[in-house]
C-alpha cells in the first residue's frame, strides 16, 4: 500500500501546513474544502482503477515483446453460457483464465472441472462477489478468499494463486486480505464493459481497436453478447500476428499454489 500511504503522509503533512498558515494569515474555508475534495478524489480513482496499484500490487500486463495477449473471463461458471465459450476456445485452440465465483464453483463443480480439463484456469474471484465485498471486514474478505480457494482446490485438485476483486475495486481491507491469503492479484489492460454495451460492433471495436502484445482482456462469463463476437475477436488477434496464452504464461507467475 506504497502509493495509499505516500498519499496519506502528503495530505497530512499539507493539512498541517494549511493549519499553520491559516494561523498566520486568514485561508477562506474554500481552500480547506477544495483541498479534501481533492484528496478523495484521488482515494476514489485509487479504489476504482485497478491499474494505479494504489492499495496493493497488481499484475495487469505482459511484456511488449511478449508478441501474446490473454484473454480472461470473470463471474462464472455460468451454465447455458460457460459451456459455449468453452466451445469457440476449443474451436480456435485458445486458452483462457476464468475468475470463478465460489459459490457458483460450489453449485456447478462439473463445469468448474470442465474448465479445468479443457487446459484452461481457474482465478479466485471471492465468494458471492456481493455489491458490499469490498464494505466488508479484512477478515471477512478473507475468509471469502479462503472459501473460494477451498471450493475450487476440492473441485480440481489445485489452490488458485491469482485474485480479481469483484468490480476492480481495492481498499486497505482488500489489500489486507489478499497478503495474508497469499493470493497475486490479476488485472486487465482492456475492460470490455460487456455487461453494459449492447452492440457487438461497439463491443468489437472497444476490445480490438488499440489491441497489442501484453494485453490481458476481461470479459464475462454471463454476457449473451461476448458469445457473439468471441469468435470474432480471436480471428482479429490471428490477423493481427498475435498469440493467445494463458494469463499465467502472459506473466510469467503462477497461476497454482
Amino acid at each position: 500500500m506504497l502509493k495509499f500511504r505516500t498519499i496519506n503522509l502528503v495530505f497530512y503533512a499539507t493539512l498541517i501546513l494549511l493549519l499553520v498558515y491559516t494561523w498566520i494569515e486568514t485561508l477562506p474555508l474554500l481552500g480547506f474544502c477544495l483541498f479534501l475534495i481533492l484528496y478523495l478524489i484521488v482515494l476514489v480513482c485509487g479504489s476504482f482503477v485497478l491499474s494505479m496499484q494504489f492499495f496493493l500490487p497488481v499484475k495487469f500486463k505482459g511484456g511488449a515483446h511478449s508478441n501474446s495477449i490473454a484473454i480472461t473471463f470473470d463471474d462464472g461458471p455460468v451454465p447455458g453460457r460457460t459451456e459455449k465459450i468453452l466451445e469457440i476456445l476449443k474451436s480456435g485452440n485458445v486458452p483462457a483464465a476464468f475468475f470463478c465465483i465460489g459459490s457458483r464453483v460450489a453449485h456447478f463443480p462439473a463445469l468448474a472441472k470442465r474448465i479445468h480439463d479443457a487446459g484452461h484456469l481457474l482465478g479466485n474471484h471471492s465468494y458471492w462477489h456481493g455489491k458490499m465485498f469490498d464494505l466488508q471486514s479484512a477478515e471477512k474478505i478473507e475468509r471469502e478468499l479462503a472459501d473460494t480457494d477451498e471450493v475450487i482446490q476440492r473441485t480440481i485438485g489445485k489452490r488458485p494463486n491469482f485474485f480479481r476483486p469483484p468490480y476492480g475495486v481495492t481498499n486497505p481491507m482488500v489489500a489486507k486480505a489478499v497478503r495474508n491469503g497469499g493470493h497475486k492479484t490479476i488485472g486487465w489492460t482492456i475492460r470490455s464493459f460487456d455487461t453494459v454495451i449492447t452492440s457487438p460492433a461497439a463491443l468489437m471495436n472497444r476490445v480490438t481497436k488499440s489491441l497489442k502484445a501484453g494485453d490481458v482482456i476481461v470479459f464475462h462469463d454471463d454476457s449473451s453478447i461476448t458469445l457473439a463476437i468471441l469468435p470474432a475477436v480471436l480471428d482479429r488477434v490471428a490477423k493481427l500476428g498475435l498469440k493467445i496464452v494463458r494469463v499465467d504464461e502472459l506473466l510469467n507467475e503462477k497461476g497454482y499454489g
